[in-house]
């Protein structure tokens, strides 16, 4: 059940992009498309768990003033890993558009918040479903993103065009603002349904 908590905290109560509105570096850049997105997301979520993993084995061996820089060499191994990956087997478009945003999950807060408040401190396992769930939860958040902002910037989802008129695009919608305004307005109303469920509550009672 413990286990089952882990990941519903990191999908929904405590969503890294909804709820605690981390990472928006590569929320920004790559959510043009719906594919850039869950690309992003599942390759965060790999290295993710792999390196909460490997923190967690190790945590005992490592001390704790070069804790920060032992993470780091740790989690830019595993990228330069998935880096590798990618440029062997992924579409060449795809590697194009996530640039410079792989590597850069070498950075990425909510990598080094899970590492630093659970895979510190936890057993191998649970370690790896909470880096499952905060992934996932992260992979969820650019997916949403993403879909809707390809819809409305360039009338397709995962390049299936649906919107055939050029000037039903909004282009704000693809570029950074577009970003903004999107998980503005999921969060806004995300608010708002939780305020109504906390009234029906308490007037329940």
């Amino acid at each position: 059940m413990k286990y089952i908590e882990l990941i519903k905290d990191g999908i929904f109560n405590k969503n890294p992009v909804f709820v605690q509105v981390l990472a928006l570096c590569p929320l920004l850049a790559v959510t043009t498309s719906a594919v850039n997105a869950v690309t992003m997301g599942l390759a965060t979520t790999a290295v993710m768990i792999c390196a909460c993993a490997a923190i967690s084995a190790v945590r005992k061996l490592i001390p704790n003033e070069i804790r920060i820089a032992a993470a780091v060499v740790i989690v830019a191994g595993f990228v330069t890993v998935l880096q590798l990956l990618l440029d062997a087997y992924a579409p060449p478009d795809i590697v194009a558009s996530l640039g410079i945003f792989i590597p850069l999950i070498v950075v990425n807060c909510i990598l080094f918040a899970r590492i630093e408040s659970f895979a510190s401190k936890n057993k191998i396992f649970a370690s790896m479903i909470d880096a499952l769930g905060m992934g996932l939860g992260f992979t969820l958040g650019l997916f949403v993103i993403g879909v809707i902002r390809e819809f409305f910037g360039s009338g397709s989802v995962f390049g299936i065009e649906l919107l055939h008129d050029e000037n039903a695009h909004v282009l704000i919608m693809v570029l950074p603002p577009g970003a903004f305004f999107t998980l503005g307005a999921i969060i806004m109303i995300r608010k708002q349904i939780r305020d109504v469920r906390l009234r029906r509550k308490k007037a329940g009672r």
